[in-house]
């Protein structure tokens, strides 16, 4: 909003005319305040808080309400969610679908919620999955990443990405206990770093060939961040890892966080910035105590010193100059 001060000042230098200043003036004081975000936000946490409250109070009158009933009235939101997203869907479109309203967005994610609500409950009550797990996982990975495209959601695909880092950890975890005792470890970590390089791919691809490209940030963030976690993770462990040695994981952390800080400036986004340039630190400080490893006395403490000085001049240079040198050509 201009300030009655600004807009004297522009006066006196006569940059603006007093009938213009006055105009200005008016349009701002009668101009209409958007609560756009504001009411969106108090209807996402509407639903959570909907959705919480709901599973409280049927936890607590489950022996009068019965399981049954539990299941169809569940059922029936979930459903009714999903009708009304479907009934004001727009057509399928790969760029960005703009709605004139926000509410059939959120009642597809009620209907998401409830979906995974739902299929716990019944898992505890029931045993519907049984021993399979993965399908638990891999179900709603499925339906959420088919509701995401479909509806254009971008927070019904966060729902699935994470779903399908579930599934991958669920589909390891358990053949960990026929081998090495060692695999859950590097299994883990090997297949957290997969999925990360993978759903950071799709992210390029759906950039650069236009396929929902503004998914490409959900994608790159969750993926990237995830494999960048489980390298780093895979850095410090103590366990072997055959199937992500160290030998491969400083020069993957290397590249990673290089494409981040390069993808930071073409999108202009500080939060890229942020991860390469953090994860870059810690590789490099890795590498630096590897080659300081055999160094003792005042030289090795002297460069340790020096390092970490320099490390928070670097940091205050970054959050004083990050945006100009995201904004260079």
């Amino acid at each position: 909003m201009v300030s009655d001060q600004l807009l004297d000042e522009l006066r006196h230098r006569g940059l603006l005319s007093a009938h213009h200043t006055e105009a200005i003036r008016q349009d701002e004081r009668s101009r209409p305040f958007s609560l756009h975000y504001e009411l969106r936000a108090a209807l996402y946490l509407g639903i959570t808080l909907l959705t919480g409250g709901l599973g409280v109070l049927l936890y607590q009158h489950l022996d009068d309400i019965g399981h049954g009933v539990v299941v169809l009235s569940m059922a029936v939101l979930m459903l009714t969610g999903f009708g009304y997203a479907a009934r004001h869907r727009q057509p399928f479109t790969w760029e960005q679908v703009t709605t004139s309203s926000f509410v059939p967005d959120y009642a597809l994610l009620l209907g998401c919620l409830l979906f995974l609500a739902l299929e716990t409950y019944l898992q505890v009550q029931y045993n519907l999955f049984g021993n399979r797990y993965g399908l638990a996982t891999v179900l709603p990975a499925v339906l959420f990443f088919l509701l995401a495209y479909r509806f254009d959601h971008r927070g019904v695909l966060a729902m699935a990405i994470t779903a399908l880092a579930s599934w991958v950890g669920v589909s390891v975890a358990p053949l960990s206990a026929f081998t090495d005792n060692n695999f859950l470890y590097y299994g883990l970590g090997g297949a957290a770093v997969g999925l990360g390089l993978l759903l950071t791919a799709v992210g390029f691809e759906a950039e650069i060939n236009r396929h929902k490209p503004h998914f490409a940030f959900t994608y790159i963030s969750l993926g990237a961040n995830l494999a960048l976690l489980a390298a780093t993770s895979a850095l410090f462990t103590f366990y072997p890892q055959p199937f992500l040695p160290k030998v491969l994981v400083v020069p993957l952390l290397v590249v990673l966080s290089g494409s981040l800080v390069w993808y930071a400036r073409r999108t202009k986004s500080y939060l890229f910035l942020l991860m390469g340039v953090l994860y870059g630190y810690i590789t490099v400080t890795y590498l630096l105590f590897r080659v300081l490893d055999g160094v003792h006395g005042e030289i090795g403490a002297t460069i340790v010193m020096l390092y970490f000085t320099l490390s928070a001049v670097g940091v205050v240079v970054l959050f004083v100059h990050g945006k100009k040198f995201l904004n260079r050509s």
